[in-house]
């Protein structure tokens, strides 16, 4: 019986035919992969030096300050104020000193808890998201379509951040809610869309080419190629990441030009969302000028760039025989992302209540977390080139503190002494996050890169689009069901310390990179040669 998968839908992708069966002894499967190597285009324009500097100031600019951390916490603070607390009844105020910690707005025939009501705003978020990347998210790797795809999502978030300027008065907390989700889901687009430019452009440095070459003349083994290639892509992963911290640290330190003079101005929290947004205009724009063209093949015939994305990611899914640790990858990942995500969410509604939505206190603890970012980052990029280590073990090291923050939590439910009740355990929080989480994305989407067949990297970051922002459209709408009916933040963290363990324990003894990178590298190869 065939086991063949099925075709793809493009010029790359039209037929996809079982790989011949490869002999088990080593040298077999090292000229196999060899040949695989050899296959992968040499076309494309070399990366220039001002091309690589414009990819990391649009990670400069691109840092959430304002879609992740500022919209939020307005829009919380908004619908808080516009709220009351059900203990008292209605007309009662949320803010004030004998309240019960308990605020609800109307919602539907009934209300729900303000909690739940941002939940539900990042399950709406994650929801849309899903929609992206799965319908027009694979098509970005044809023609110059993921191009103007990136600038558009880009310049919704953009006008989605200025629009924060009319979010003014606790009335408006609905339009404050609509403009999160666009700044939300245009952000998490940004972030997928970009992030599958970069192995690409690891593909194509000076170094890239040189060890190419290398390889090509037998001066270098494909054991020290790919152990290269590898450090390369880590390289760009790591230092777009670093990118992304110092725009974090300078946004919040040019925040505090705004916060500290203007601090009884009512709309400064306004003010400052048009300078932080204003900085990644300043320097995001010049990706989209100074990118090299390097284009994917012709939409195929009778295709739509509306369609085609389902057609390819079907056909993608039913390769997993050939690609399994790419998937269970992916398939683990969705989880990993969901609980951290939500996790990330609950601890920033557990801080907002805990600092009464002071942008400035929020300035100072996002301070804290960049600067250990910016300095975990560049230090773990330095272990792992030192002693060349792996990316799955610099994954697993910073994986273990995602299994811990939920932990963490759940202690808060059974004492107000530790588990985010604390001023200082918010601080620590920023901290140990800085430190450990900023390393783990950087990891994380390298392991991608390393998993994905070359040439199909908008295909299949898409899906890992799809696993990290899209896949918690599943926590968020669970904790907020238990926070609904507890009327306690702390009960949704077992929930989701349980889901980082399971997934986390897929990815350190179920996943295998080498194999999964040579898998892929293969796979590649077999869609060109039946191609052409």
């Amino acid at each position: 019986m065939s086991t063949s998968p099925p075709s793809l839908p493009s010029p790359l992708h039209n037929e996809i035919v079982q790989a011949e069966d490869i002999k088990s002894d080593e040298s077999s499967d090292q000229d196999a992969n060899k040949i695989a190597i050899l296959s992968i285009s040499n076309d494309e324009p070399l990366v220039t030096r001002r091309e690589l500097w414009s990819y990391y100031l649009y990670c400069n600019g691109d840092n959430g300050v304002g879609p992740l951390g500022y919209t939020q916490t307005l829009f919380q603070g908004l619908a808080t104020a516009a709220g009351y607390d059900p203990v008292a009844g209605p007309g009662s105020s949320c803010l004030a000193t004998t309240a019960s910690g308990q605020c609800v707005v109307p919602w539907g025939s009934g209300t729900k808890s303000v909690s739940s009501v941002v939940l539900i705003a990042n399950g709406i978020s994650f929801a849309i998201m899903t929609a992206i990347f799965t319908t027009i998210g694979s098509a970005a790797d044809y023609g110059t379509f993921g191009r103007w795809l990136l600038f558009a999502v880009t310049v919704v978030c953009w006008a989605a951040q200025y629009a924060c300027m009319a979010l003014t008065t606790p009335n408006r907390w609905s339009l404050a809610m609509v403009l999160y989700i666009i700044g939300f889901v245009s952000y998490g687009a940004t972030l997928v869309f970009f992030v599958a430019l970069f192995p690409r452009l690891a593909r194509n440095t000076p170094h890239a080419r040189q060890l190419r070459e290398k390889f090509e003349n037998g001066e270098i083994s494909t054991e020290v190629y790919e152990q290269e290639e590898s450090l390369e892509k880590n390289r760009i992963s790591n230092i777009s990441t670093a990118h992304s911290n110092v725009g974090y640290v300078a946004t919040l330190l040019l925040n505090l030009t705004l916060l500290l003079p203007m601090t009884n101005n009512p709309k400064v929290d306004n003010y400052v969302l048009v300078l932080v947004n204003t900085y990644w205009v300043a320097l995001g724009i010049w990706w989209f000028i100074l990118q090299e063209p390097r284009p994917g093949p012709s939409l195929p015939e009778g295709e739509h760039y509306t369609t085609i994305g389902w057609k390819q990611i079907w056909a993608a899914l039913k390769t997993y025989k050939h690609l399994p640790y790419t998937f269970m990858y992916l398939f683990s990942f969705f989880l990993l992302a969901d609980g951290l995500n939500t996790t990330g969410t609950l601890v920033s509604i557990c801080q907002n209540n805990k600092f009464s939505f002071s942008f400035l206190q929020n300035t100072y603890l996002g301070l804290s977390q960049a600067i250990t970012s910016t300095i975990s980052t560049l230090a773990f990029w330095y272990i792992q080139r030192y002693w060349k280590i792996s990316t799955k073990k610099m994954f697993v090291v910073t994986n273990v503190v995602t299994i811990l923050i939920p932990l963490w939590g759940m202690i808060g439910i059974w004492t107000e002494k530790l588990g985010f009740h604390n001023v200082w355990e918010f601080w620590a929080y920023n901290i140990v996050f800085g430190l450990f989480q900023a390393p783990y994305y950087a990891f994380s989407q390298t392991m991608m890169a390393e998993l994905s067949p070359p040439g199909f990297d908008n295909m299949f970051f898409g899906l890992f689009g799809l696993s990290n922002r899209a896949s918690s459209m599943v926590g968020p709408n669970v904790i907020q069901a238990i926070i609904d009916k507890t009327g306690n933040n702390w009960q949704g963290f077992p929930f989701l310390f349980a889901l980082c363990t399971a997934a986390s324990m897929v990815i350190w003894f179920g996943v295998d990179v080498t194999k999964g990178r040579r898998d892929a590298v293969k796979w590649a190869a077999e869609q060109r040669s039946h191609t052409h």
